[in-house]
C-alpha cells in the first residue's frame, strides 16, 4: 500500500503521523511511504532520518494522494480538497464537535477512522490514552504558568513555600487526563481535589495517594462549592466519541476568585465549561469575568517529540494491519477498530456523532 504522511498545518501543531522508526517498519513490510518534506521537523525528526528509513520525501499533494493517509489532527478547511472516495484517513477527528468537517468527509466519500474511539480488548481507548496522559500533565504545567501575575493569574505558586498555603487545584473527571493531572499537581505539592461520578474511581485515587488527594462525588452543588475556592481548575471530562457535557456553568465561574485559571482539556469535544471556545498556542487564553480560560485544542503539540513517539508506538500495530489488509481485514485482527469508523462511502457510521450533530446514521 502507498501510505502518505502530510505535515500538520494546525496552529503550532508540530507532531507528525509516523516516526522514522515506524516508517522503517512499514517499508520492511513492503509498503511505500510518502512523507511530506519537513513534516517531522517540528518534532525533531529531520527529513534525512525519513529518507534513511526508506521514505520518499514528497509534496503535500503527493502525500495526500496516497491510498492511506496517517495524520495527527483532523483535516483543516484548506485540506478538505484532498479528501476523496478512495482515501482511507486514519487520525484524530473529534467529529461530534465539528459538523463542517463531518459533512466534508461525507460529501467526499472518504473512509475515515478516528483514533479517539478505537478500543482494545479491555474496553479502553489505546490511541487516545497516550495523548490524554500528555495533555493531563501539560494542563497542570500550563495552568501553573498562567497563574503567574504577569500572565493575568492570581500570582499563586502551585507548591507554595514554607509559611504559605499551596495552590488549590480542582480536577473534574478521574479518567486518563484527570489521573495524569492529579499526579502532576500532587507531585508539584499543590492541594488537589478530584471529582468524579464513580465512587470506585475515587476509591482508586484515595488508595493511590493515601488520602493526600481529596475525593468528591461530583454533582452541580459539589462542583460549585469546590470551584469557589479553586486557584486552578482542570476540565478532564470525556464521553467517547460524543460531545463533552457542559459541567461548569457561567454562574459557577462568576463565583470564582479573581485570577483563577481554568484549563479545558475537553475542548476537542466541544469543551466541558459553558464559556469555552477553542484557542491556539499563539493566543491560548481569554478572560471570562475575572478568570482566565485556557482552551488550546492541540495541547500535546507543544511537546511534539514526546507526543509523536507516544502516539506512534500506540498506532503502529493498527497502521500495519490497515496497510496489509484494509479496514475490513484489520477489524478481524483488531475488532476495536470498528467503533473508530466514522464515515464510509458518504455515510456516517458513528452513533454518538449522529446524535451530537443531528445527522442521519448511514
Amino acid at each position: 500500500m502507498r501510505i502518505g504522511v502530510p505535515a500538520e498545518i494546525m496552529n503550532n501543531e508540530n507532531r507528525v503521523g509516523l516516526t522514522p522508526a515506524a516508517v522503517a517498519t512499514l517499508v520492511a513490510d513492503g509498503h511505500e511511504v510518502l512523507v511530506e518534506q519537513g513534516a517531522g521537523a517540528g518534532a525533531a525528526f529531520p527529513d534525512a532520518e525519513y529518507a534513511e528509513a526508506g521514505a520518499q520525501l514528497v509534496s503535500a499533494e503527493e502525500a495526500w494522494g496516497a491510498q492511506m493517509v496517517i495524520k495527527v489532527k483532523e483535516p483543516q478547511a484548506s485540506e478538505y480538497g484532498y479528501l476523496r472516495e478512495d482515501l482511507l484517513l486514519f487520525t484524530y477527528l473529534h467529529l461530534a464537535a465539528d459538523e463542517e468537517l463531518t459533512r466534508a468527509l461525507l460529501e467526499s466519500g472518504t473512509q475515515s477512522v478516528a483514533y479517539e474511539t478505537v478500543t482494545d480488548s479491555r474496553g479502553t481507548l489505546p490511541l487516545l490514552t497516550p495523548m490524554s496522559q500528555v495533555a493531563g500533565r501539560l494542563a497542570v504545567l500550563e495552568g501553573s504558568h498562567h497563574l503567574l501575575s504577569r500572565q493575568g493569574g492570581r500570582g499563586v505558586l502551585l507548591s507554595g513555600v514554607p509559611g504559605t498555603r499551596p495552590a488549590r487545584v480542582v480536577v473534574i473527571g478521574g479518567g486518563q487526563v484527570g489521573a495524569s493531572a492529579v499526579a502532576m499537581a500532587h507531585g508539584l505539592r499543590a492541594e488537589v481535589t478530584v471529582l468524579d461520578l464513580d465512587a470506585h474511581v475515587l476509591q482508586r485515587f484515595d488508595d493511590t495517594y493515601h488520602g493526600q488527594v481529596r475525593t468528591v462525588v461530583s454533582s452541580p452543588a459539589a462542583l460549585a462549592a469546590e470551584l469557589a475556592d479553586a486557584d486552578l481548575v482542570i476540565g478532564a471530562v470525556l464521553v467517547p466519541g460524543a460531545a463533552a457535557p457542559k459541567l461548569v456553568t457561567s454562574a459557577m465561574v462568576e463565583s470564582m476568585k479573581p485570577g483563577a485559571v481554568l484549563v479545558d482539556v475537553a475542548i476537542d469535544q466541544g469543551g466541558c465549561f459553558e464559556d469555552s471556545r477553542k484557542t491556539s498556542h499563539d493566543d491560548p487564553t481569554f478572560k471570562v469575568g475575572e478568570t482566565l480560560f485556557y482552551c488550546v485544542a492541540n495541547m500535546p503539540g507543544a511537546v511534539a517529540n514526546t507526543s509523536t513517539r507516544a502516539l506512534g508506538a500506540a498506532t503502529l500495530p493498527y497502521v500495519r494491519a490497515l496497510a496489509a489488509e484494509g479496514f475490513d481485514g484489520a477489524v478481524e485482527r483488531f475488532p476495536g477498530l470498528e467503533p473508530g469508523l466514522m464515515t464510509q462511502g458518504g455515510k456516517l457510521r458513528s452513533q454518538p456523532v449522529a446524535e451530537a450533530l443531528g445527522i442521519d446514521l448511514g
